[in-house]
């Protein structure tokens, strides 16, 4: 017998999509203003939010590194934006971060996780 060799489940567009935000910030961020720090965060955690999106793909109970990526970010950058009150980009990368751990939060309730 042949195993499919297609994906068990579809590539999770929105967690990639949230990664190339994330990585793209960065790449503004110094592109704007010449942050280095900036560009290596961004770097960081979108390559981290990406690796995560991939991992959810592959296996829909494997959340840990996307949640922690996503949480941690949203921690950081919404310290940021309530010590700046500026949207951009803080605010931007703490609202998306909130809603990919909303997003993780409610998926581990639906299936079983280990």
């Amino acid at each position: 017998m042949q195993k499919d060799s297609g994906p068990l489940v579809p590539l999770h567009w929105i967690g990639f999509g949230y990664a190339a935000l994330v990585a793209s910030g960065g790449i503004i961020g110094y592109a704007k203003a010449g942050s280095v720090p900036s560009l290596a965060a961004g770097l960081l955690f979108g390559g981290l939010a990406g690796l995560g999106a991939y991992q959810l793909s592959q296996d829909p109970r494997n959340i840990w590194v996307f949640l922690v990526t996503s949480g941690t970010l949203a921690g950081i950058m919404g310290m940021r934006f309530y010590h700046s009150g500026k949207f951009m980009p803080a605010g931007l990368i703490a609202g998306a971060s909130l809603l990919m751990v909303a997003k993780l939060g409610i998926s581990m309730f639906d299936k079983p996780h280990q």
